[in-house]
Formats: structure tokens, C-alpha cells, sequence
């Protein structure tokens, strides 16, 4: 079986095929093009630099092609790296379909859209319910298999619609705890946050950032549409009900240099931004912690402050890592 990008050691060679899932054009400071590349199959992405790219390569290597690569693993400033030695377009009879690189979320759409229609039918303030069935409706393809993100937290196929049933799941417990929590706004706040992000990407391959996304943002992008959909199901958009659920979206990033137009001032608001806090974290650490061997650390986690974190040679709930590993 062919190796995956994270099965190479340090220093190891490395040849396979593998996505272009990014390919950008900069200049060297001799002058020169180079292809800042970030490679990918379903075991993660690691970045590489080719050099002294000319018109043609620029015109081969391009995001959402699948290549043939040779080269070697690599560290650089704390993360891993691929040393370029020889890169080529794909021949006949040679691995083409992108989907095979894609990494996807651990349960299928049908799985997710199961389990998150059962928080909807705990929504049961009218307005929210109607706002969020329509949305789901409106969105449901794009939902269930965007990223939630280009590369930071769940950056995978699927993505978007698994971190808002992760919150979702966090969410009933702290309700469950505190029964103060309103919890169908809790719910339709959970389910809309990140809805934006269906207009703000471009898709689960190769993702980019749209005009709009990267012009407006997704929190506005939806906040738009909720207006819309209380437009198109005769709500009135400034009912109280309606003003509350558009303040969950717009208060979710927390803080104003985070990209939230105003910060929580609704109790639900604070606990929808700290579980979407919590939820990205702990994915961005599960993530890089698979990639590291136990007793080392893993590599720096930009989202995270620049921070790595340490993989522990026992856990307490596995056995030996060094074991299993």
C-alpha cells in the first residue's frame, strides 16, 4: 500500500502521488517565481516551495491537480515540510481522481443529517424553527460537504456540517447542566453559525475564498440570508425572536477584532462562542497530535498562537502510545 503524506519520517524520501490543494505564484528575492504549495491526501497536508517556477509550470501545477512527486521530509520553523526534487503531472492510467485525496469528516451525510435533524426538532420557538428549516433547505448540498474552514479546524469534506454537530452535542450537555440555557436558541444558533460558509468558500476541494467571502465574511454572508428568510416566510425581521438569533451569529467569533460586528450580550451568544472556541481547539490539537510520534511535540499550530503541544508516551485511557502507534 502506497505510503501517506504523514507516514514519512524526517529526512526520509518521499515519492507518491498526491493533490495540489494550494498552488500560489510569489517572487523570490532574487526576483524569481516560486510555487508556494501546500500537498495533500487523506492523511493531512504539508507544505513545499518549488523554485524558479517558469510560465509552463506555473501553468501545470495548479490547485486541484493531482501530481507525481518526488522528494524529502522536511522540518521548517517547528512544522513539516516537503523538500521538492522532481514534480510531473499524472499520466494515463495513473491516479486522477481528486476525491481519493480528499480527506472526509468521520460520519457520512446521511449519518450527520440524521442526528442534526434531531436538534431541530427541539427548536421549538416557531420563528427559529421555520428560519432554520428553510436555511438547511436552502444550503443542504454545500452544508454537508464544505470544510469549515481552508486549513485551520475541520478543513475537511464534511467539515462544516461535523463541527456544527460536535457544538450541537456540547451544546445539549451544557443545557442539560444549567436548565436555564435556552436551549432551542442555543440549538438554532449552533446550526446557522457557520452557515455563511457555504457562500464564503468555494468547496471542499482545493478551497478557496470566494469574492464575497473574502469582501463580506460568512457571518455577515448569513446574517443577509436569515433577513431573506424572514422576507420569503412573511417573519418580521424585527421581531425581538429574529433579532436575538441574528445577534447569536453576529456575536459568535467573540471579540470585534475577531471579525464580529458586535460582542455577546445575550447569555446564549457567550456560550455559543465558547463552544465554538472549544470545538475548533480541540480539533486543531487532535489533528496535529495524530501527526506527531509520542514523547514529541507536534508542529506549531498558527490558530493556536504558534504553539505545538507534547504527545504524551502513556495515556491513560490507551495503554502505551509507543504500543499502538
Amino acid at each position: 500500500m502506497a505510503k501517506k503524506l504523514f507516514d514519512y519520517q524526517l529526512d526520509e524520501p518521499v515519492e507518491g502521488f498526491f493533490l495540489l490543494k494550494d498552488a500560489e505564484v510569489r517572487i523570490a528575492k532574487n526576483g524569481k517565481k516560486f510555487l508556494a504549495i501546500n500537498f495533500q491526501d487523506t492523511s493531512g497536508e504539508i507544505s513545499g516551495k518549488f523554485w524558479d517556477a517558469n510560465d509552463q509550470d506555473v501553468e501545470n501545477f495548479q490547485a486541484g491537480r493531482v501530481i507525481h512527486l518526488k522528494g524529502k521530509r522536511e522540518n521548517y520553523q517547528g512544522n513539516p515540510q516537503i523538500k521538492i526534487q522532481q514534480m510531473r503531472l499524472t499520466h494515463p492510467g495513473e491516479p486522477q481522481d481528486v476525491q481519493q485525496f480528499v480527506e472526509h469528516a468521520p460520519l457520512n451525510t446521511a449519518k450527520m443529517e440524521e442526528e442534526l435533524n434531531q436538534y431541530v426538532f427541539e427548536i421549538t420557538e416557531p420563528n427559529w424553527n421555520r428560519i432554520v428549516r428553510h436555511l438547511l433547505a436552502q444550503f443542504h448540498d454545500a452544508f454537508f460537504s464544505y470544510p469549515a474552514a481552508k486549513k485551520n479546524h475541520h478543513a475537511f469534506a464534511g467539515g462544516l456540517a461535523y463541527h456544527t454537530l460536535s457544538i450541537l452535542r456540547l451544546a445539549k450537555s451544557v443545557a442539560d447542566e444549567y436548565p436555564h440555557v435556552n436551549r432551542p436558541l442555543l440549538y438554532a444558533g449552533a446550526i446557522l453559525h457557520d452557515m455563511g460558509k457555504t457562500i464564503e468558500m468555494s468547496g471542499p476541494v482545493s478551497t478557496t475564498y470566494t469574492l464575497a467571502g473574502n469582501l463580506v465574511g460568512h457571518i455577515v454572508l448569513i446574517d443577509e440570508q436569515i433577513v431573506k428568510a424572514c422576507q420569503q416566510l412573511k417573519i418580521d425581521d424585527q421581531d425581538e425572536s429574529v433579532l436575538i438569533l441574528r445577534h447569536m451569529i453576529l456575536a459568535h467569533h467573540g471579540l470585534l477584532e475577531y471579525g464580529s460586528p458586535v460582542r455577546p450580550h445575550v447569555m446564549e451568544a457567550e456560550i455559543l462562542h465558547d463552544l465554538d472556541e472549544l470545538d475548533a481547539s480541540i480539533q486543531m490539537m487532535q489533528t496535529s497530535i495524530g501527526h506527531a510520534e509520542p514523547g514529541n511535540y507536534t508542529e506549531r499550530i498558527f490558530a493556536m498562537d504558534g504553539r505545538n503541544f507534547f504527545r504524551p508516551t502513556h495515556d491513560a485511557t490507551k495503554g502505551d502510545l509507543d504500543s499502538q502507534d
